[in-house]
This record gives C-alpha cells, sequence and structure tokens, in this order.
C-alpha cells in the first residue's frame, strides 16, 4: 500500500510553477520539518468547487456572509488514513503542523507572538507598497482560463480590483519601486539589531523561522512574478541583505 503523504493545494501560473506567497509560507514549513507531500495545482476558477470536494470549510467569510474558498489548502493523512485533515485557512494550517508535527519547530520558544507580529507587518504594511506593481503582473501569469474568470467576475479577484491593462507607465513603477524601497529600509534597520547576537540575516538568532518564510515568500513573488526588474532590484539593496535571506531559505524550495 502507497504511504500516506500530505498534499498541499496550490496555483499555478503558466509554468506551472508555484508564486503565491501564502502557498510558500506553507511550502517553507512542510519541507524544513521534512513532511512528505504533493502539491495539487487548482485554477482560480476551480478552487471553491475543490475545496468544497474535499470537505474543506470557506477560508473565511465576507461582509455579506458568503464563504470565501482560497489557497493554500492541505489535506493530511498520514495521522488517520480514514479520517484526514482537511484545513483551508492560511494560519490554521500554520498551526496545525507546528502542533502536529513539533520536530524541527518554526517557532522558537517563546516567539510565538512576537513572530506574528512580525508576520502581520510583513502582510499589513511591508508589502502595501509592491502591490501597484505586482497585482496586475500577478493577473498577466495566470493562466488565460483564470484571466478570463476574474475578467468576467471581478469581485472574485484575490488580488482586489482586476487591471483593465497589465502595463504601469515607466514613472508609476518607478515611484512605486521607490516607496517600496523605503519599508525595505525600514525592515533592514529593524533586522539589523540582530547584529552581534545573530548572523545578520535571519530574523531570530542563526537559524530560519516561520518570519524568515513570510517574508522570502514575498522576495519569491517578486522573482517570480516581476521577471523584467524587480529581483534585480531588490537583490541588490541594503547591502545584498535580501539575496542573503533567500540564499538561506533555498534549500527549502524544493517543490513536490
Amino acid at each position: 500500500m502507497a504511504v500516506p503523504i500530505i498534499t498541499l493545494y496550490d496555483v499555478p501560473n503558466h509554468s506551472p510553477q508555484p508564486w503565491v506567497p501564502n502557498s510558500w509560507r506553507v511550502r517553507f514549513i512542510l519541507n524544513h520539518k521534512r513532511l512528505m507531500y504533493r502539491t495539487q495545482w487548482v485554477q482560480f476558477p476551480d478552487v471553491e468547487t475543490t475545496l468544497r470536494g474535499i470537505g474543506a470549510l470557506p477560508s473565511s467569510w465576507r461582509s455579506d456572509g458568503r464563504p470565501v474558498y482560497a489557497l493554500p489548502a492541505i489535506v493530511d493523512p498520514t495521522l488517520d488514513p480514514s479520517s484526514p485533515k482537511v484545513l483551508s485557512n492560511l494560519n490554521q494550517i500554520v498551526e496545525y503542523l507546528e502542533a502536529t508535527y513539533p520536530a524541527r519547530p518554526v517557532f522558537p520558544e517563546g516567539s510565538r507572538a512576537l513572530q506574528g507580529l512580525f508576520v502581520w507587518h510583513i502582510q499589513e504594511i511591508f508589502v502595501k507598497p509592491l502591490l501597484p506593481i505586482m497585482i496586475p503582473l500577478s493577473h498577466q501569469n495566470l493562466p488565460e482560463h483564470s484571466q478570463i474568470y476574474f475578467r468576467n467576475n471581478p469581485s472574485q479577484s484575490p488580488f482586489g480590483p482586476v487591471p483593465t491593462t497589465t502595463m504601469i507607465l515607466p514613472e508609476q513603477r518607478e515611484r512605486a519601486w521607490s516607496i517600496a524601497k523605503e519599508q525595505f529600509d525600514l525592515l533592514a534597520t529593524m533586522l539589523d539589531k540582530n547584529r552581534g547576537d545573530g548572523d545578520g540575516v535571519v530574523a531570530m538568532g542563526t537559524e530560519v523561522s516561520y518570519a524568515d518564510f513570510a517574508l522570502c515568500a514575498v522576495l519569491i513573488w517578486i522573482e517570480r512574478v516581476d521577471t523584467r526588474d524587480g529581483w534585480t532590484r531588490v537583490r541588490s539593496w541594503n547591502g545584498g541583505r535580501w539575496a542573503r535571506l533567500y540564499d538561506r531559505c533555498r534549500p527549502l524550495m524544493e517543490v513536490y
């Protein structure tokens, strides 16, 4: 009999290759904990049907009470193949994996609250200046099936309003990158306080943790979606700090 393994549901681009930051957080944890898993690719128009089909609960709820089904999601049959665990909420997935597979923890002891604040800052503050650049490019990198779906159903877009064009004027692009660099500079200044009692690269001490995965997931998003010059810019900022973090996480970027 085949050994049960975890299934990670993720969204492809044209390749397909993983690019969605939230999915990369989960993939980093799976790789870090050396858990056996496989990726099931699901195009955006098929997400709700797929998640309903595996018995997943809504990932969240809209203000009008309608359910939202979103990826990533996991199905874990390894503890009980007759009743696999199904999760489709990012935070619940992270907590489940850490509690169920405590070896090689992603939350160093006593750091859960501070890491939670760090990750909130990444997703709510740090990443926002990137959105004018990354949202149109993310749409452009979707398979045509998904692009057509969002053009016909703009309210279903996980990125916000569907752009009418994937083009951004050069001066707008430069302004957006300038504002984004301000956030990178602020974060670098904060992380530099670790020098002396850390390795000067990761968020805590000398080992990667969930905070690093959340940040590196954004770096991967830039690298794989803004193929024009996004990663070329970012990797050179702050003395190459972000390239060093990317390289620290590189061994955990395997895709199964």
